[in-house]
């Protein structure tokens, strides 16, 4: 029996308006399935036309680390195998750190994670062309193991010490001894300068191979920290040095090693023990090493050149701000040896500049309201710069490049959305990674210009599936707060929303100085949870208030010496504006966040209290005295000279103020955020006779992750809000 056509176009019509599929926690935190693929393990040769990759063999199922052509992806050469490199019975992983003349590679097996950015492994050499395998040392485990320039020897940290490797006569030399648990750190940095400067390797080969310049951390008057490792039959204390606002730092000092005399020389960095050194760097010429100088402050940053043969040190560069000054590692020393490009936020807005060699500005390359984001480098050939910037959108990245005249600005990326880049080391090629709040990554190969080569990932299947299961993106919206300051948002809808309905709604905040939650670019893994909710029949809506990046300097700075109040002040305005909204219950509104978010989850449910029913604070900071040294007295000194900008935004102060449902969640192993900040509050809820729920993690770090984990806090904060919100 043959169907009118009419009943055929409806059939089709339906089968192609499948409701989506109801998006499970196990779907995010334990099947991967809306895990998308990205390239990874890409490193461009110096010839800046090959690259290399770890791939396998489809039908040896052998690994191998291939070397590839940029042009055509075609792989030239397999240069070793997995099978390669088996040492004494044991297997160690492949991996693509060359030395620089790119006939060994250097291998960590093994590895432990210390904190963010540290960790220590087991290192081997492995020599291409004689397949000889080198261990690094049997001594102990190592961190920050690294080549010199010339490939001849290894560096590494160990028990807090600095040693070298020679690759020649295996010989393993200590150059300093002094290094002592929470007392003397050489060549890796102290727990705050890695977490707040964000380096972790605190020791520098010259150019020419013949020094090693490295920072002495001496923690010996920095107050202990102690946590509690529940573990054992009897909990054992971890004590590490942990520098809180207001208390001492620990004594920084620069040094160079001589590898030829053994000499050590300590740099000049003037008299003043109470300051930081946040960077150093070797310019071109490898006696010449640049130091950044900043006071405690950190509105002050001097650019001393040192003279490492002598140790004499002087101030060719001074940037003073009236707030803070943000540092980052777009310092670049041209090869010409003349001249140095830097980024500052000099006329309000983050911008490349070109200095010479004496500390004279030559230029201001960029301009505009908007910011430089990276630099990724310099061509210098071509006399090209290329950078990333909010020039479109402060929700957006594009990529550009630019004379470093200043001229001939040309747009690379062709996408709206987040655009980032990986150039080859020529420059000849690059790798663009595009999402955007509706599509995965996007990743192609293109040549100098910006022309497409090929794509290397489509995500087709990822965004099939995302599909398939009503992922769409979220919609952005903006509005203005009573004082005329406009704020930038996002709503995760559901699927099936209808404007007439009203829905109630979670707001995600994080809100923390610099930071940015609205952006133009794909979900993760906490985003995805947000479509979990909506499928429940929440609106989550995220809002970046004053103090977050991106949008110039007095925006992100507003916030200098009184954080958490404008904040908290516009996290609330949002909650009103929200509430006016037609779709939106306003007495069904709920705010939740995650570090500085739970902080301001917790100024929100209780100096905002009339406005939220429900709040979730995780791994909160509860009062700024509590937490570190750098990150805290950047934006509000120290509580010594400002007790009210830390005692007037503590939640702890308001805890009598608490309504509507509050859930408190932290890891007693959190050596970030301590678990301090949540028992304290405790306390003062629980005096102020205010019920609110509470959980902890054992053991979990500022993350709260492993094993099932994850998925153990999402179950829990799902519950709260389905059954209060």
């Amino acid at each position: 029996m043959k169907l009118p056509l009419i009943i055929l176009m409806l059939m089709g019509s339906t089968a192609l308006a499948q409701p989506p599929k109801n998006i499970t926690l196990e779907d995010i935190f334990q099947k991967g399935t809306f895990d998308t693929k990205t390239v990874s393990g890409l490193r461009s040769l110096r010839d800046g036309k090959t690259y290399v990759s770890i791939e396998s063999n489809p039908e040896t199922k052998i690994a191998y680390v291939a070397k590839s052509n940029y042009r055509d992806g075609k792989i030239v050469e397999a240069i070793y195998t997995e099978k390669d490199i088996i040492f004494k019975g044991k297997k160690l992983p492949l991996s693509t750190d060359f030395n620089q003349d790119e006939t060994k590679v250097l291998i960590a097996a093994d590895s432990e994670p210390i904190y963010r950015r540290s960790s220590k492994a087991n290192y081997y050499v492995f020599d291409l062309a004689s397949k000889k395998i080198t261990e690094v040392s049997s001594k102990g485990k190592q961190q920050f193991a690294t080549f010199s320039p010339d490939g001849s020897k290894v560096a590494f940290v160990r028990d807090n010490n600095i040693f070298i490797k020679d690759l020649l006569n295996l010989q393993e030399v200590q150059i300093t001894q002094d290094g002592a648990s929470n007392k003397i750190i050489n060549g890796g940095a102290d727990w705050v300068y890695e977490e707040e400067f964000a380096f972790a390797k605190a020791f520098f080969w010259s150019s020419d191979s013949k020094k090693i310049a490295y920072y002495k951390f001496n923690e010996t008057e920095v107050p202990v920290y102690s946590m509690t490792i529940f573990e054992q039959l009897y909990p054992r204390e971890y004590q590490y040095k942990y520098p809180k606002a207001g208390e001492k730092n620990s004594l920084v000092s620069i040094h160079c090693y001589q590898l030829a005399d053994g000499k050590t020389t300590r740099i000049e960095v003037g008299n003043e023990q109470n300051q930081y050194i946040p960077r150093i760097k070797w310019t071109q010429n490898p006696n010449l090493l640049c130091v950044l100088r900043m006071n405690r402050h950190q509105n002050k940053l001097d650019y001393l050149f040192a003279d490492v043969t002598t140790g004499t040190s002087k101030v060719v560069l001074t940037e003073e701000n009236k707030y803070y000054i943000n540092v980052n590692d777009d310092l670049t020393f041209l090869q010409n040896g003349k001249q140095f490009l830097l980024t500052s936020e000099h006329d309000g807005y983050n911008h490349l500049y070109l200095y010479d060699m004496d500390g004279n500005k030559i230029r201001q390359i960029t301009a505009g309201a908007w910011l430089v984001t990276k630099l990724y480098g310099v061509n210098e050939k071509t006399g090209t710069a290329y950078y990333q910037s909010t020039e479109k959108s402060p929700l957006q990245r594009d990529i550009y490049a630019i004379d470093v005249t200043g001229k001939n600005k040309k747009q690379l990326s062709n996408s709206p959305g987040t655009n980032s880049a990986t150039f080859s080391t020529d420059f000849s090629y690059y790798i663009l990674n595009h999402s955007d709040t509706h599509s995965p990554a996007y990743i192609t190969l293109n040549d100098k210009d910006g022309r497409l080569v090929r794509v290397l990932e489509d995500n087709k299947k990822a965004k099939q599936i995302a599909d398939q299961y009503g992922i769409k993106g979220s919609e952005f919206f903006q509005f203005s707060t009573a004082n005329g300051i406009n704020l930038n948002g996002y709503l995760v809808k559901p699927v099936d929303f209808d404007p007439s309905k009203k829905y109630p709604v979670l707001m995600y905040v994080y809100g923390g100085p610099g930071s940015q939650n609205v952006t133009d670019s794909w979900t993760g893994s906490r985003s995805l949870w947000f479509y979990y909710l909506a499928q429940k029949g929440y609106i989550v809506a995220c809002i970046d208030n004053r103090g977050t990046g991106f949008r110039g300097e007095e925006f992100q700075k507003s916030t200098y010496l009184n954080l958490g109040r404008l904040e908290t002040e516009d996290q609330i305005e949002g909650a009103k504006w929200l509430s006016k909204q037609r779709y939106v219950d306003p007495e069904r509104i709920g705010i939740w966040g995650w570090s500085y978010g739970g902080y301001m989850a917790s100024l929100c449910i209780t100096r905002g209290a009339d406005i939220f029913k429900l709040a979730i604070a995780v791994a909160p900071v509860t009062t700024w005295r509590y937490y570190d040294s750098i990150y805290t007295e950047r934006y509000l000194r120290t509580p010594q000279e400002n007790p009210q900008g830390y005692d007037d935004n503590s939640p702890i102060n308001y805890a009598d103020r608490l309504k509507g449902k509050f859930l408190l969640i932290h890891g007693t192993g959190d050596d970030n955020v301590h678990f301090q900040n949540s028992i304290m509050f405790s306390e003062a809820l629980i005096q102020a006779n205010k019920p609110f729920e509470q959980a902890y993690y054992p053991n979990k770090n500022h993350g709260i992750h492993g094993g099932n984990t994850s998925i153990h806090l999402y179950s829990k904060m799902t519950d709260f809000i389905m059954k209060n919100l």
